[in-house]
């Protein structure tokens, strides 16, 4: 009862900032709080300018660091709030005032146990960037290296924990009251954001994502990330290397500098590739303020607290289908959405595929440098409404990822398509993994698969026929089944007699 109070309280709140935006149109496309609707309409203003997803874009910012996460998330979802407001809320500048550098000082010294001044030998209390999360400090270590300190902000794991509480009860508020929107898996929606939050919010997860990424590169010389200082990381704190290098979307100090902005376009293509389906771990927040260009004409990541994954059967499918379009065969592209699952058996699959050949055509027709296969995907999840497929966080984070790549590929070089670059690589990777050969040896992997676990199976399926054959055992006489009652009775008695006392 006092959650649903608290919650009710908050939800007012927060409709009546985003009526002073004049941005409540995602509470009332919901209608599961007509109250805070109500309430909040007493709030609407119309002095600010722009599209929703602008006004939307900036009441969330004003909602603090929780919301403008929740924010970037919904940037990823075309599906839930439209395209064009899923652009808008995709520049969403996370970006906060910083803390004071004293804090932070503070906060390295608890973390990691040492005087700021036995860890460094120089550290600038200004902080060089500041997000809803974190902010980063330049210093230099004991030892002389030149690193980028990130410190998590103070209270911002209980700022967390208390809106995604009001996520939560929102997000079973519409499982309830709108069953319409079950497909959009609201209480799933809400525990990826907070599983990505809480990776977030430690930050030894991202030290560790920083070093698998470069792992998955070691042998490439068109790619690395910042070192990982270990002896100044823990949960609240992060080390890194501090990178010195040209932001990959500045292309005419790049070309001064003395680099080929079509070569480095390449490399970002093969890069993405790799990244997405060789190992299905990819960097997922890739905007050019992440990525910067050595000396050395490589590609540098930093920033690795949103990170994608795409298990095999899903890199397959992903592949299948975009093969299937790149050839304009749209029933093969039905039937591998079909065959994976994600369109429910009962629709029609030559629906489906005049949907498909609808929203690819317009874009085929187009000049190669001007195909995007993001707005492919977007347009596809908003298609697939309409035949009842379930969300797939994990594509939608991937296309999200895929649009940004594009836009910096644009930057780089606009009369070329990244994906014409990165064709070899998708051809040779198809051949080995998708061709008749690479298809037998999946089935010989499942059937083995299989075998593993058939003993398992023997095994459950003897037990379940000797508790079957089994005679049924009496019940316990009720004293017994009463026994426990009775005991938390007589305790609470005793309790009362020691008060009385």
């Amino acid at each position: 009862m006092f959650r649903s109070v608290r919650n009710v309280a908050r939800l007012i709140a927060i409709a009546a900032t985003l009526a002073r935006h004049d941005a409540l149109f995602p509470l009332e496309r919901l209608h599961i709080a007509p109250f805070a609707l109500w309430i909040g309409r007493r709030f609407r203003k119309r002095q600010f300018a722009g599209r929703p997803g602008e006004r939307l874009a900036l009441a969330l910012q004003r909602l603090g660091p929780t919301f403008i996460k929740l924010g970037q998330m919904l940037s990823t979802r075309p599906d839930l709030l439209g395209e064009q407001v899923a652009g808008d809320l995709a520049a969403l500048q996370d970006r906060l005032p910083p803390f004071d550098g004293t804090a932070a000082r503070r906060t390295i010294e608890e973390e990691l146990g040492r005087p700021v001044g036995d860890l460094f030998r120089q550290f600038d209390d200004k902080a060089a960037a500041a997000a809803s999360i974190a902010q980063v400090h330049f210093a230099v270590t004991a030892e002389g290296r030149e690193v980028a300190v990130k410190v998590l902000r103070p209270e911002i794991e209980a700022a967390f924990a208390r809106d995604l509480d009001l996520f939560y009860w929102i997000a079973g508020l519409i499982d309830r009251l709108r069953p319409d929107l079950r497909r959009l898996r609201p209480v799933e929606v809400v525990k990826t954001f907070a599983d990505s939050t809480r990776v977030e919010m430690d930050l030894r997860m991202e030290a560790a994502a920083a070093r698998e990424l470069a792992e998955n590169f070691d042998d490439d010389p068109t790619f690395r990330t910042p070192d990982v200082d270990w002896e100044r990381t823990g949960r609240r704190v992060l080390t890194l290397e501090r990178i010195q290098g040209i932001p990959v979307d500045q292309r005419e100090r790049l070309i001064e500098a003395g680099h080929d902005p079509t070569e480095i376009l390449g490399n970002a293509a093969a890069v993405f590739f790799n990244q997405v389906f060789r190992d299905g771990f990819f960097h997922a927040d890739q905007h050019p303020g992440n990525a910067f260009v050595d000396a050395d004409g490589r590609i540098v990541a930093v920033d690795f607290g949103i990170m994608g994954r795409l298990d095999r059967e899903t890199r397959y499918y992903l592949a299948d289908m975009l093969m299937g379009f790149l050839s304009r065969d749209y029933k093969a592209v039905a039937d591998v959405h079909f065959r994976a699952g994600y369109i429910p058996p009962h629709q029609s699959r030559a629906a489906f595929a005049l949907a498909l050949r609808a929203i690819a055509e317009p874009i085929f027709d187009r000049p190669l440098h001007g195909i995007s296969i993001a707005r492919l995907l977007g347009l596809l999840f908003q298609v697939t409404e309409r035949f009842e497929m379930e969300t797939q966080p994990q594509l939608l984070l991937l296309q999200k990822t895929m649009l940004v790549t594009e836009g910096v590929g644009r930057t780089l070089n606009p009369d070329i398509n990244m994906w014409t670059l990165a064709r070899p690589l998708i051809e040779a990777w198809m051949r080995e993994h998708r061709g008749p050969q690479a298809r037998v040896m999946e089935q010989l992997r499942a059937l083995a698969e299989a075998a593993e676990r058939l003993p398992a199976a023997m095994r459950n399926l003897d037990l379940a026929l000797e508790r079957a054959h089994r005679p049924a055992e009496p019940p316990p006489p009720a004293a017994d089944r009463l026994w426990p009652i009775w005991a938390a009775v007589a305790a609470l008695a005793a309790a009362v007699l020691l008060l009385a006392l």
